[in-house]
């Protein structure tokens, strides 16, 4: 679908926003301005249960496809009227497990025009992060205690926990209400171990995750967000005027569905009967975190993918600002990670500082931009996590652990772009990775070009003894000079960078070269 767009960013420009999700396809327009930031003027829904196909059968059927593309093409006339500049339409979980997503996407372009994206897990939940970021002035007052944001949505649940205004961990489960629903399909609603058997189903995942990650850690603040959570707003505005529950109100509202079928569900709702079946797991999810924390606050900033992706584009294309710096997210969640591995930290701090200096001296001659800079920050933090599996091939169980670990904020192609640094830097280059179906061209040299930048930087510390501290990059003719200001011998580190320059200088036509401060 080609949209015209206008060049002059100060203006106003109208975005349209579509997520192809689990339980609804859901259509948001916005006006965006640097001036006035992300106004929304209009929702569009219909409620479609692909997941339900893909739950229980693993694709989505012909029947439910042509449906999709009905609904598609009345989205297409609505962004018509509106005058809509550009778009992005972005497909969850549904889509993204279907054996016959490239089916369906295909058919998708052609009865419609709209070039509908996947999303991975930790693009969409990032996207998500994001709307709820963009409620700046309430999101930034939450997120000075610990903090959990809860997304229960129809195919998973998202726990991601902030502490000290800063994001540390994110974790996925494969528990959303619709797949609970989908898990369950001989047991009626109504039955008295209804809600037994749902507490058994998410009860071990959550004990994990809490034994893992919560240790001594409490929660004080929960954000709620996802499919199911818009009544919770709806009683939070009677109670308080606000978009707060407290602990004693949520347990309050608990009590009031717990039990009911659900045609008495949405009779006290007011909501389609199809909704209400899937109102009792997403409270029971909620309902559980209380219980095992201290939570004492539930905030529900009623966002939702669109509006992430609205925030995204905003960022992007228009120049909007947001105070929180999401790059700084990206890298402390990664060093938890790193933690949680029992990576090195004294000699992982070294190489990611000479890492960085390399790269940004090297700018001219490697065109890289911000981004990059993040990943290759990113794999040396990580660069070394595989030696808590094996110290005999670390390099493989490190891109392993990489490619298996979710990195909030990453995009499945960044992360494997990460693992594929982190594998060379002790591997020999695999010059034929360039043939490989899953990596670009683009990634393939991205990941060359950091790879020589990381191998330099990590035979600087080949001892793990971080000799030196204090040491200075400058590019000289047709050398990169590291000066060490150290009086310890550094034979070793210099033999290694001998070794390690030939790639570098392959990359770059630059030599290399570690000198001793006195040696100037």
């Amino acid at each position: 679908m080609n949209l015209e767009s206008g060049d002059n960013m100060s203006e106003i420009k109208r975005f349209a926003a579509i997520e192809v999700g689990s339980y609804e396809i859901e259509m948001k327009i916005y006006e965006i301005s640097q001036k006035f930031g992300i106004r929304e003027i209009d929702d569009i829904r219909y409620v479609m249960e692909l997941g339900r196909d893909t739950y229980a059968h693993g694709k989505i059927s012909f029947d439910l496809t042509e449906e999709l593309c009905e609904i598609l093409n009345r989205f297409y006339h609505i962004i018509k009227g509106y005058e809509v500049s550009d778009y992005r339409a972005n497909a969850t979980s549904a889509v993204r497990e279907a054996k016959n997503a490239r089916i369906l996407l295909d058919r998708i372009k052609v009865r419609t025009g709209f070039d509908v994206k996947i999303l991975s897990n930790s693009e969409q939940r990032f996207l998500c992060y994001k709307a709820i970021a963009s409620r700046e002035n309430d999101f930034n007052q939450i997120i000075g205690k610990p903090t959990a944001i809860v997304d229960v949505g129809s195919g998973s649940i998202q726990l991601s926990l902030f502490d000290k205004d800063a994001l540390i961990t994110t974790q996925n489960m494969r528990l959303g209400a619709l797949r609970i629903r989908e898990m369950l399909p001989s047991v009626s609603i109504d039955s008295a171990h209804m809600e037994l058997l749902v507490e058994e189903l998410i009860d071990n995942d959550l004990d994990t995750f809490r034994k893992l990650f919560l240790q001594k850690k409490e929660i004080e603040n929960i954000i709620a967000v996802g499919d199911y959570v818009t009544y919770f707003s709806s009683v939070a505005r009677k109670k308080s005027g606000r978009d707060y529950l407290t602990r004693d109100q949520f347990m309050e509202l608990y009590n009031t569905i717990h039990g009911n079928t659900p045609e008495q569900l949405a009779r006290k709702m007011s909501i389609p009967a199809e909704n209400a079946s899937l109102i009792l797991p997403c409270f029971m999810v909620y309902k559980k975190l209380i219980e095992t924390t201290a939570t004492s606050l539930i905030w529900i900033p009623g966002v939702t993918l669109c509006d992430g992706i609205a925030a995204a584009y905003a960022e992007k294309h228009v120049k909007v600002l947001f105070s929180h710096d999401f790059s700084k997210d990206i890298v402390i969640a990664s060093r938890n990670i790193a933690k949680r591995y029992m990576g090195n930290i004294g000699h992982t701090k070294l190489l990611e500082e000479c890492a960085l200096k390399i790269f940004d001296i090297m700018k001219k001659y490697h065109g890289l931009g911000k981004r990059e800079r993040v990943l290759l920050q990113i794999a040396a933090i990580l660069h070394d996590c595989g030696k808590y599996v094996t110290m005999n091939q670390p390099s493989d169980a490190s891109y392993h652990i990489i490619m298996s670990t979710e990195i909030i904020g990453l995009s499945h192609s960044e992360r494997e772009t990460v693992a594929n640094i982190v594998k060379y830097n002790t591997k020999e280059f695999d010059y034929s990775a360039k043939a490989d179906k899953s990596m670009t061209s683009s990634m393939y040299m991205t990941v060359a070009k950091l790879t020589a930048i990381l191998r330099i930087a990590n035979a600087m510390d080949r001892s793990h003894k971080q000799k030196f501290h204090d040491f200075k990059v400058s590019l000289k003719e047709d050398e990169l000079v590291i000066t060490a200001d150290t009086m310890e011998d550094i034979s070793l580190e210099k033999a290694l960078f001998r070794q390690k320059a030939d790639f570098f200088e392959e990359m770059y036509g630059i030599r290399p070269v570690l000198k001793r401060k006195k040696e100037d």
